[in-house]
């Protein structure tokens, strides 16, 4: 058990180290808007679900990983948060956005891991779950950036978020959860577009009235309410 876990978060710490690291170099000689350069931090982020899951045999060493990982971690954010020029060069919206980012990341990885993984046994609801949210939510602000002409407003709105956004979310949120439920053959063939659909509509419509940046926990947690029952009516 203690070799899988050192294994599994060796692992895990070296993706992280390479990856971002190659990202903040190439940030030092190249100009990349502040929006590419968080989404490209986002997606080194998704891409490591694929170590939470597969770097571990047993989902509760998994699941001890991603707390023990938080806890070592977030000290570390803290101090760093003292150096001048952190803010800037990990492009936080506002003062300690990363810490509460990696919170938010671990509380629903690790909640996840015991609901999917531990108590139902499928591995790929973790990641359908997560895809649900993370790709989408990536689409969402690179698009609504550079194409957002028609905003919503409204009482539970926070600021104004495009139009154009939230159904490019909806799409590659759709388009996510398909691949990875044909991937993993989890449908009778008849299920796979209406669960697709039905998840990626809640995924957008709670990520649209999410607040505080806190769509991380709940878009794939709301994801995996609707995916769980769906997939055991249309199960292979």
């Amino acid at each position: 058990m203690g070799q899988e876990l050192v294994r599994g978060l060796g692992m895990i710490i070296l993706y992280y180290l390479v990856l971002a690291g190659l990202a903040i170099t190439i940030k030092q000689f190249v100009k990349i808007p502040k929006e590419v350069f968080r989404k490209t931090l986002h997606l080194i982020l998704l891409g490591s679900l694929f170590g939470w899951i597969y770097a571990f045999e047993t989902w509760f060493i998994a699941f001890g990983a991603v707390l023990g990982f938080l806890i070592v971690v977030y000290p570390i954010l803290h101090l760093a948060e003292r150096f001048r020029g952190y803010s800037e060069l990990l492009v936080e919206r506002n003062r300690g956005e990363i810490k509460r980012s990696l919170v938010a990341v671990c509380l629903m990885l690790a909640i996840l891991i015991a609901v999917c993984w531990g108590l139902f046994g499928q591995k790929y609801l973790v990641i359908a779950a997560v895809s649900a949210w993370g790709l989408g939510d990536a689409a969402a602000a690179l698009v609504g950036k550079r194409f957002g002409k028609r905003h919503i407003e409204g009482r539970y709105v926070e600021g104004k978020k495009s139009l154009e956004g939230t159904l490019a979310m909806f799409v590659v949120s759709f388009l996510s959860v398909l691949a990875v439920l044909v991937a993993y053959r989890a449908l009778k063939w008849h299920g796979y577009v209406p669960v697709s659909l039905i998840t990626a509509t809640v995924s957008s419509t709670v990520e649209l009235y999410t607040k505080g940046g806190m769509d991380t926990l709940t878009c794939p947690l709301a994801a995996a309410s609707v995916l769980i029952p769906l997939v055991y009516l249309w199960g292979a």
